[in-house]
C-alpha cells in the first residue's frame, strides 16, 4: 500500500524551488577578491544590473513577498491532501486481515485513483506557480523600461551595458541605483494570485499599487 505514496509524493512537494523571486540553494561563498582600483569613469558609458534593480526596488521585493506566499498557500494545499491519502492507506493496510482479498484489491485501485489525481494536481500548482512568477516579473521588468530611459538621457548616457555581462566597472558609471529611486516612485507594489491553467485568466490579474 505504501508503494504508490512513495511515488506520488517524491513529485509534488519541491514547489519551494518554483519562485524566484525565489528560493534556490545557494552556492558556497566564494573567497573574498582582492580589492581593485578603477581607472576614471568613462564618460558617456553607462553600468546597468537589471537583476539588482529588481531584487532591491519595493516592487521587487512585493513580488517577492506574495510569490512566497502563494507557494506556501499551495504547499499547505497539497500536504492536507497527502495527510488523507496517507491516511487512507494506513485504513486499508489495517484491513488486509479481515477484508476479501477482491475487496482490498477494489479499495486500493479507487485510492490509487485519488493518489495519481493528487500527484497531477501538484504537477500543475507547480506550472501555475511557475507562470505567476514569470508573469509578474515581466510586469516589473515592463516596468523598469521608462526609468531606465529616463536615467540615461539625465546622465547623458551614450552607451547602457548591461552589468551581468561586465566582468569589472568603475562604479561610478552604474546608474542602477538611480533606476531604482525612479521606478521605487512609478510603483510601489504589485498585486496578484496564483495564475490558474485549468481555467480562462481572470482580467486585471495583476495591479500596480503606488500607495
Amino acid at each position: 500500500m505504501s508503494k504508490f505514496l512513495s511515488a506520488a509524493a517524491s513529485s509534488v512537494v519541491a514547489l519551494a524551488i518554483a519562485t524566484a523571486a525565489s528560493a534556490q540553494t545557494a552556492p558556497a561563498a566564494a573567497p573574498a577578491a582582492p580589492p581593485v582600483t578603477h581607472g576614471p569613469a568613462i564618460s558617456g558609458v553607462c553600468i546597468f544590473s537589471s537583476q539588482r534593480a529588481v531584487a532591491s526596488s519595493l516592487v521587487g521585493k512585493a513580488v517577492d513577498a506574495r510569490l512566497k506566499t502563494i507557494i506556501q498557500q499551495v504547499n499547505a494545499e497539497l500536504n492536507t491532501e497527502r495527510t488523507g491519502l496517507d491516511n487512507e492507506a494506513k485504513a486499508l493496510d489495517a484491513k488486509k486481515g479481515t477484508l476479501a482479498q477482491d475487496a482490498l484489491e477494489q479499495q486500493a485501485a479507487a485510492l490509487q485513483v485519488k493518489a495519481n489525481a493528487w500527484q497531477r494536481k501538484g504537477q500543475l500548482r507547480q506550472k501555475e506557480v511557475e507562470a505567476t512568477e514569470q508573469k509578474a516579473l515581466n510586469r516589473v521588468y515592463q516596468e523598469l523600461d521608462t526609468p531606465i530611459r529616463q536615467v540615461y538621457q539625465s546622465q547623458k548616457c551614450s552607451l547602457l551595458l548591461d552589468r551581468e555581462s561586465v566582468m569589472l566597472a568603475n562604479p561610478a558609471m552604474d546608474i542602477t541605483d538611480a533606476v531604482v529611486a525612479a521606478l521605487d516612485a512609478r510603483i510601489k507594489t504589485l498585486t496578484f494570485d496564483r495564475e490558474r491553467l485549468d481555467q480562462a485568466p481572470v482580467a486585471g490579474a495583476l495591479q500596480p499599487t503606488n500607495k
